[in-house]
């Protein structure tokens, strides 16, 4: 299965880089520099393909709705603080910014913070079969959102050839980012630090026909009831494309460092998806789920999921690794060469079917738990090859 996931996401990194596009650069481009929301507000209605838009630092207030805002593959249009020190900060309302049918759009160094419904929403405008492309946001903070239902640091819908680069998000109410029918993106390299009075259902959800995504090198902490949500429970008509036979597939987790929380990983009416050297330490429950959410007739039971090469540190809390619900396919699930560890006595897991080339009771010896930079320094050769650390990242992707 190692093989099979590296070619479809070779594939498809290729296919993003081209889709991004790596000269954003066009002879009538403009730099634009505003210092307040009377200024932004009328320099978004000017912005062409190849602008970039300076904000000084500053704070620009609420509710930007922005349709039809699109670069071109060669010439992107980029929003961004002009001094990512003290970067340019939006606060209360409903939400802050809300893309809609954007394209080839770059938000960096940004601030986001206490909105009530959403952070910041980017989606196609409900023209499904045209979904906005060329999306990144690089360097946002996102936080105190909701605090509690469903209330989200970052919404995509129907976004694809996308990308969340080196972004912040702290306390939220339903997901730190929710997908719904998204396709072909990468998260990589960003923190999702749960909040105390904050809901925090899942970290990243991946729902409503989302495919071809890559969460990788990244760091969650206490990201609440469920750090990865693959796959969730959608209305049939918010489905992109059309509702099929699962909520998620062809989803990669790799490389990424989890710290508390329920589980870091639920998978839920998912068809597929890989799981794998990432580092777990200390879940408040289980270690994995098993689920089905969405009960339509034409779905399929969730199944087919790869559980491989991850460090799991854990106690006494973790009774059930494996939470499995009813309408699954648990056994046809795989896990190979993970490496467990109990602080505090000597269980060994128990899994809906046996794990091959299991690893028991080898001490990782991790080092700075409670943060971003947790590794493992224990020498021991049977770890070769396990956890967050181990993990190659592919060619990164690159829109300059």
């Amino acid at each position: 299965w190692r093989e099979e996931d590296n070619m479809w996401r070779a594939r498809w990194l290729v296919g993003l880089m081209l889709g991004l596009g790596l000269t954003p650069w066009s002879a009538d481009a403009a730099r634009i520099r505003v210092s307040g929301p009377v200024e932004l507000r009328g320099a978004l209605s000017r912005l062409k393909p190849g602008d970039t838009l300076l904000l000084a630092p500053g704070e620009y207030g609420n509710g930007y709705s922005i349709r039809g805002l699109s670069g071109t593959v060669k010439a992107r249009i980029v929003i961004k603080g002009s001094d990512p020190r003290r970067p340019p900060t939006f606060t209360g309302g409903n939400q802050a910014l809300h893309l809609i049918d954007c394209n080839h759009l770059t938000l960096s160094n940004l601030a986001v913070r206490g909105c009530r419904l959403n952070g910041i929403n980017i989606d196609d405008g409900g023209s499904f079969e045209t979904p906005s492309r060329g999306i990144i946001l690089e360097n946002v903070t996102i936080s105190e959102i909701g605090p509690r239902g469903n209330h989200d640091g970052l919404k995509l819908s129907g976004v694809d050839d996308f990308i969340v680069r080196k972004c912040r998000f702290e306390g939220w109410g339903g997901s730190a980012i929710d997908m719904v029918g998204c396709h072909q993106g990468v998260v990589e390299d960003c923190q999702f630090i749960g909040k105390e009075g904050y809901s925090q259902s899942s970290g990243v959800q991946m729902k409503g026909g989302t495919s071809e995504i890559l969460v990788h090198s990244s760091f969650f902490h206490n990201a609440g009831q469920r750090a990865i949500n693959l796959g969730g429970s959608t209305g049939l008509q918010y489905f992109r494309p059309k509702a099929g036979k699962w909520e998620a597939s062809r989803i990669t987790v790799a490389g990424n460092r989890f710290v508390g929380g329920v589980t870091p990983i639920a998978w839920v009416g998912a068809e597929g998806g890989v799981f794998r050297q990432n580092t777990v330490y200390l879940p408040g429950k289980w270690v994995l789920r098993i689920l089905q959410e969405n009960t339509a007739p034409q779905f399929a039971p969730c199944r087919n999921g790869v559980f491989q090469q991850n460090l799991i540190v854990f106690d006494r809390r973790v009774t059930v690794f494996a939470n499995v619900g009813p309408n699954t396919a648990p056994g046809s699930f795989k896990f190979r060469r993970n490496a467990w560890f109990q602080v505090d006595g000597r269980a060994r897991p128990r899994l809906p079917v046996a794990e091959t080339e299991g690893i028991y009771q080898v001490d990782p010896q991790l080092a700075d738990t409670d943060t971003a930079k947790m590794r493992k320094t224990s020498r021991d050769a049977r770890l070769k090859g396990i956890g967050a650390d181990s993990y190659i990242r592919p060619p990164k992707v690159v829109a300059n």
